[in-house]
């Protein structure tokens, strides 16, 4: 337990430290106006006080080990990256230029050259009968469905098709 005369004495200094604290904040808060003042002053805004402190706190870090370490590992990865993709990129290649030189490719494209041929000729060409584009449309629909649906007869002029 603590003596009266204790107490007193801690109640006097309890309240000599919150004057000090009260003149500390009174000192505290002219200095602050004082710096304020300083700073317009100087034509010194917040804004350019943000730059400064985010500037130096980027070049802090970035000077930083662990920032050192990362920044190598990232740009070790994006060149094995880019490596690999480019590797990706000559297969692919190389697969389309295989698939184009295989003979069923060969085969495909040499029958959509002579289907484009045929039907250039007949839109195209003066001397056929019946040359016109809707000719032809009509006559090739009407070759392929009698290849795919043998047996069923199909009309062949507009008249037959019409109800």
């Amino acid at each position: 337990m603590i003596s009266e005369e204790e107490k007193e004495e801690l109640k006097i200094e309890l309240a000599k430290l919150e004057d000090e604290i009260s003149t500390l904040r009174q000192v505290l808060a002219a200095k602050e106006k004082h710096l304020v003042e300083i700073k317009q002053k100087l034509g010194i805004s917040l804004m350019n006080e943000l730059k400064q402190n985010f500037s130096k706190s980027w070049h802090d870090m970035q000077t930083t080990s662990a920032y050192k370490k990362t920044h190598e590992t990232l740009s070790h990865a994006g060149q094995k990256a880019t490596a690999a993709i480019s590797n990706v990129g000559t297969a692919i290649s190389k697969k389309f230029g295989d698939m184009r030189n295989s003979p069923t490719f060969k085969s495909f494209e040499e029958k959509v050259e002579t289907t484009v041929t045929s039907l250039k000729t007949k839109v195209g060409g003066t001397g056929h009968l019946g040359g016109s584009f809707e000719d032809v449309l009509s006559s090739t629909a009407h070759a392929s469905t009698q290849s795919s649906l043998t047996g069923t007869r199909l009309p062949e002029s507009e008249e037959e098709l019409q109800c």
